[in-house]
């Protein structure tokens, strides 16, 4: 069973997610919180797997929250999903910082949000479909790519370099598991770790 915490200033907002995640069978939202500090206490206090994580909240906020969370080593078994009406480039950069598993808007399918975090719960991560066209949209029209020094690749393993030289060759997450053998839904990198979570953020 999956425990969940939700953490939302908006009670109805929070009434909705539990709604949706209570209707999965391995899922169990565990506690709300209105703000960040208490949503940090009660990922301690009721040992929760994944946080879905507001970035606006009184007090502290969603962002500095899941700082906290991926800092702290009693609560490396959290993974947070930022779930947010903002999607601007800041807040999605500010979340892959702050140690955030996954990035979701809040007009996210309830299938796709229950999809999610079973995805970050396993330990990989992903980006909501919105934000990935509007940020592979913004890349195209930066026009023809520079050259790059091959070794700001040393920090990849081999086997990324393997899902990084398909995914350059246009392939779909289908077609890059079925040639790597993995299953699409296994596809996204691990969570990088607080201490690399802004030097490997391409790993989103």
């Amino acid at each position: 069973m999956i425990r969940v915490l939700l953490a939302d200033d908006q009670a109805l907002v929070r009434a909705g997610f539990r709604y949706i995640a209570g209707s999965a069978p391995d899922i169990e939202v565990v506690g709300e919180a209105p703000d960040g500090a208490t949503a940090v206490d009660l990922a301690r206090s009721l040992r929760a797997q994944v946080v879905l994580m507001d970035i606006r909240m009184p007090g502290t906020d969603g962002l500095e929250a899941t700082r906290q969370i991926a800092a702290d080593p009693e609560l490396s078994g959290v993974r947070v999903i930022i779930l947010t009406t903002f999607e601007a480039d800041e807040y999605v950069f500010e979340a892959i910082r702050a140690g955030a598993s996954g990035f979701l808007v809040k007009d996210t399918e309830p299938g796709d949000l229950i999809t999610a975090i079973r995805v970050v719960a396993r330990g990989d991560a992903l980006l909501s479909p919105s934000v990935t066209r509007t940020r592979i949209s913004s890349i195209a029209r930066r026009g023809p790519a520079q050259s790059v020094d091959a070794s700001a690749l040393s920090v990849l393993t081999d086997r990324e370099r393997e899902v990084l030289a398909r995914v350059a060759a246009g392939l779909s997450n289908d077609q890059i598991g079925a040639a790597l053998f993995m299953s699409p839904l296994s596809s996204p990198v691990p969570r990088p770790s607080p201490r690399y979570a802004c030097r490997r953020g391409h790993r989103f």
